[in-house]
């Protein structure tokens, strides 16, 4: 069965139509037309940003039967698998160039999702054979230094190990839904110490006279993208390490282009009605995604309503699988987050770098493995086997 592999510059020279004809069965609202081209046509993703798109589209007898988002990258930020050491270490040690580098992903997002969509009657381990072979040829041919499939599923990231690509293991703290009815039934899980902050929290954001409520579909009003806009920027300008990578256009077209998968948490001051902060998350078919947060004013707790509480109660009601906020934040362990593997798969070119890489990476996961333990080991839930705990 003869594959050919062939690159888009924009989402735009796919086609919306001819990207409709591939399916997952677990939908993240990221790997979607919409979402990517939205990156695209608001100038948030292009060259001159560090985000050159090189689409891989999947041919079979001239069908397109697969598709990877994909970027030529001239720098590591926006990717949350950071690889800046090794990029000084091919610099430095070995004097290669490591740009231009070749990602397999989504701009500014450290979601776990499909990397590789595929036709539903595509045969998914010869499509995924040709896809591994696709990575080390692009490199040869544009002179990467380097390709990167970024928060795969585990499924795409084991097929990639076989073909010869490493595996590198990250961890984001999670919430998961193991068939709680109400927001109640999770507290109950937790140690008394835990449930009993978790409610003294919240207690302090009401107190302080504030009222949360979640906005989607056809609430996402228009004027709505300037306030989402506003927070985001409040919180990014707050940080050294924080950048600008969205602006107002892109929350103003995805607001209406993707409104049934935008939630927006908002937190308003009762007295006035002013919104002083919210979170932008993203709704999938089995989890949400926690995004971007901000505030214009500061009160006690109201990040941990507004990005987690209000978050884990909605995720209840919906009855979705999970709840994953984002990148970093061991704070999020004590109100109920788990430690939860991410995964990427890496080719390097140079053999040298890639014998460095690996040792590297398997290190890295040894030390990763441990620290996971100690997290669980110490976390916020009750163990059932030697606990008795009254509400």
């Amino acid at each position: 069965m003869a594959y050919e592999v062939r690159t888009f510059s924009a989402m735009k020279e796919l086609g919306e139509r001819a990207f409709s004809e591939l399916t997952t069965t677990h939908a993240a609202p990221f790997v979607n037309f919409a979402w990517l081209d939205t990156l695209e046509s608001t100038g948030c993703v292009a060259r001159e940003r560090g985000w050159a798109p090189l689409h891989l589209g999947l041919y079979r007898d001239d069908t397109l039967v697969g598709f990877a988002p994909a970027y030529v990258k001239g720098n590591s930020e926006g990717e949350f698998v950071f690889d800046h050491g090794i990029a000084r270490f091919a610099q430095a040690s070995l004097g290669l160039r490591y740009y231009p580098k070749l990602i397999c992903a989504v701009p500014f997002t450290p979601a776990t999702g499909e990397r590789l969509l595929l036709r539903a009657e595509e045969p998914r381990a010869q499509a995924v054979s040709a896809f591994a072979s696709a990575l080390p040829a692009l490199c040869d041919k544009a002179g990467f230094s380097s390709a990167h499939v970024l928060f795969p599923r585990e499924e795409l990231t084991d097929a990639l190990v076989r073909h010869g690509l490493a595996r590198r293991v990250g961890v984001q703290f999670q919430w998961h839904n193991v068939g709680y009815a109400t927001f109640d039934d999770f507290l109950g899980k937790l140690t008394s110490k835990r449930r009993h902050q978790v409610r003294r929290e919240r207690r302090e954001v009401a107190k302080s006279g504030v009222e949360v409520q979640v906005l989607t579909g056809s609430d996402l009003t228009p004027e709505l993208a300037d306030f989402v806009y506003e927070f985001y920027v409040a919180t990014v300008d707050k940080f050294a390490w924080g950048r600008r990578y969205l602006n107002r256009a892109f929350f103003e077209e995805i607001l209406v282009r993707l409104r049934d998968r935008i939630h927006v948490v908002v937190a308003r001051d009762k007295a006035s009605g002013r919104r002083i902060a919210g979170a932008f998350n993203l709704l999938g078919d089995e989890a949400l995604f926690g995004r971007y947060w901000g505030a214009l004013e500061d009160r006690p707790f109201l990040h941990f309503e507004v990005c987690f509480y209000r978050g884990i109660e909605d995720a209840i009601e919906r009855r979705l699988a999970r709840f994953e906020p984002g990148a970093g934040g061991e704070h999020k362990l004590a109100r109920g987050f788990e430690p939860t593997k991410t995964l990427s798969a890496h080719h390097f070119v140079h053999r040298e770098l890639d014998r460095a890489a690996r040792d590297f990476l398997q290190r890295e996961e040894e030390a990763l493995n441990e620290e996971i333990l100690a997290a669980r080991s110490g976390g916020p839930f009750r163990r059932e086997t030697t606990e008795t705990e009254s509400a």
